[in-house]
This record gives structure tokens, C-alpha cells and sequence, in this order.
């Protein structure tokens, strides 16, 4: 077994993304099982995503509805839902919610050992599409719920050779 595979890397990550939605978004949380893509991908969806490299490889994956990214927008700049401006707005609030939650897991893997960089979130929003990461050595998937909207986060991690 080796130090990542010691990594309570569902248990780190859940309780980040609890944080940041309670800290920046005053959203709660509920981890759970994770929803299929297509409860969320239903419609129109936004994925956020930050990789890092280094010691370690791997990526962040956020998938949330349309709707729940403009009431994750709403929360973040204090404004009311239908005063949201367009999708830059809401792409740019997913970008950093995946940012911070990013940051954090690079912040966790520094620490046990692995020095590596963040890169800058890309968001990637439409309808019908899908996001496949293969190649790794360990993935979790995470499910969470707020009162109205299913999130689904996805980790995905390699040591570098």
C-alpha cells in the first residue's frame, strides 16, 4: 500500500466541499450517494474542473445543474436569483467553488508528501455531453444534496512517473 493509497482522500474532499459551500455559498450540504451523471446532466449542466500535476496527477470534477450553479451564483454574490447576469457569472462562480476545493486536496497531498500545482479551473456547460477521466489509480466518486439540487464531485488521482 503506499502513502496515497493511506490518503482519506473521500473523507478530506467531502468535508472540503461541506466547507466551501457553507463558508462562500452559506449552503449546506448532505453527503450521500452518488447520483447518476444523468440525474444531473439532464438538461443543461455545467462541470467544473481543476487538475494538478506533480508528484501526484489527477483532477477535480464538480457536475451540477444549470439551476443549482445560478443558486450557487445567487448565494456567492448576494444577489437574488433572477438578477443574476449571464453565464459568465455562473461559470465563473463554478470555477472557483472547484478552485477552492482543488486547492485544498493540493494543500492535503503537499502535506502527506507529494509537492505538486493547481492548475486554473475550466468549465465546460451545455447539454449532452459527457466527461470520461481513465487512466488513474484511484478515483471517488461523492454525492451530495442540498435542499433542492443534487452535486456530484469526482477525484481522480495518480502518482507521476
Amino acid at each position: 500500500m503506499t502513502e496515497l493509497d493511506r490518503l482519506d482522500l473521500k473523507g478530506f474532499v467531502t468535508n472540503s466541499v461541506q466547507r466551501v459551500f457553507q463558508t462562500m455559498l452559506s449552503m449546506s450540504l448532505t453527503p450521500g450517494e452518488p447520483p447518476p451523471r444523468e440525474r444531473i446532466a439532464d438538461g443543461r449542466h455545467i462541470v467544473g474542473t481543476v487538475g494538478f500535476a506533480g508528484a501526484v496527477m489527477g483532477n477535480v470534477n464538480l457536475f451540477v445543474s444549470l439551476e443549482f450553479a445560478r443558486e450557487m451564483t445567487s448565494a456567492m454574490l448576494g444577489v437574488p436569483a433572477e438578477e443574476v447576469g449571464g453565464e459568465e457569472e455562473v461559470k465563473d462562480v463554478v470555477g472557483e467553488v472547484c478552485n477552492m476545493v482543488g486547492g485544498d486536496l493540493k494543500s492535503r497531498l503537499c502535506d502527506a508528501g507529494f509537492p505538486c500545482s493547481l492548475s486554473i479551473p475550466t468549465i465546460t456547460f451545455g447539454e449532452h455531453f459527457h466527461i470520461e477521466s481513465k487512466g488513474w489509480v484511484r478515483q471517488e466518486r461523492l454525492g451530495f444534496q442540498n435542499s433542492r439540487h443534487p452535486a456530484l464531485l469526482e477525484v481522480y488521482v495518480k502518482i507521476s512517473t
